[in-house]
């Protein structure tokens, strides 16, 4: 097959996917932090499978070692981990927004993480500490609601509004601290100012004591590829400081990344 055949441009022909590779994913994406360890019953139903290729998909899956068995429940194995190791080395913006983490993050003394939008989360490809720990979510790999995060805001904006909607629609959203935003219309004007303003700014809204702060980035023709975020515990610096504080700096990363994109 010519590589313009797999642009993507066009949806690709039936004849051309391989739907066994599909539900083998969808197995694997139905384990998560509340189902870690599912039996070939909830398998099945949270994938749409019959009992019967749920079994046989999760049993290739213990085979090739990517989920073991005790019983009749199965987990995965830190296997799994090659498959998001092989984006992170092999994928362009991680590569180019680690070391312009690293100085942004260094510089001001706190967390930064770098996302994108899969579907209706924010799934963060490139974090630095800073030597602050200030959430688990900050880490490579993790995947949490784009609409509660500073990030996936950033990430919401640069979407048409209809896009918003729907992505609101499907995410149902509810709430995680005392701070979180759950209502539509407060969410959508929060977008819309992240979208006239350029930053959005989420206080304690995904986890008490969690404050961010993110810009958009992008690339040299002007489209929305990530966004990166400065993170920092509420106890350290008031709410109306972090904008002040930590823009200027997000901003000319911002600029840097769009010459590197």
């Amino acid at each position: 097959m010519e590589d313009n055949d797999v642009t993507g441009e066009s949806p690709p022909l039936a004849r051309d996917l391989i739907a066994g590779l599909d539900k083998g994913l969808q197995v694997i994406e139905a384990f998560d932090q509340e189902r870690s360890r599912l039996t070939i019953s909830e398998v099945a139903a949270r994938t749409g499978l019959t009992r019967a290729a749920a079994r046989r998909y999760l049993i290739t899956l213990v085979h090739l070692g990517y989920a073991r068995q005790h019983d009749k429940v199965f987990w995965l194995t830190p296997k799994v981990l090659r498959l998001g190791q092989s984006y992170l080395h092999s994928a362009r913006l991680p590569r180019i927004v680690q070391p312009v983490l690293y100085r942004l993050a260094y510089s001001l003394g706190e967390a930064a993480s770098c996302g994108v939008l899969e579907e209706d989360d924010l799934v963060c490809v490139a974090a630095v500490s800073a030597g602050k720990l200030v959430s688990s979510t900050l880490q490579p790999g993790t995947r949490v609601p784009a609409w509660c995060t500073a990030n996936g805001r950033a990430l919401l904006a640069s979407l048409a509004p209809g896009q918003v909607e729907a992505s609101l629609e499907r995410a149902a959203p509810e709430p995680f601290t005392e701070y979180t935003i759950v209502d539509r219309a407060r969410l959508l004007h929060e977008i819309a100012r992240t979208r006239a303003q350029g930053y959005a700014v989420v206080d304690q809204e995904l986890e008490l004591g969690l404050r961010t702060l993110a810009v958009p980035i992008r690339n040299f023709r002007g489209e929305t590829v990530a966004a990166m975020n400065v993170s920092l515990h509420a106890a350290r610096i008031p709410a109306g400081e972090i904008v002040e504080r930590c823009l200027p700096a997000l901003l000319k990363v911002q600029v840097e990344m769009a010459a590197l994109l």
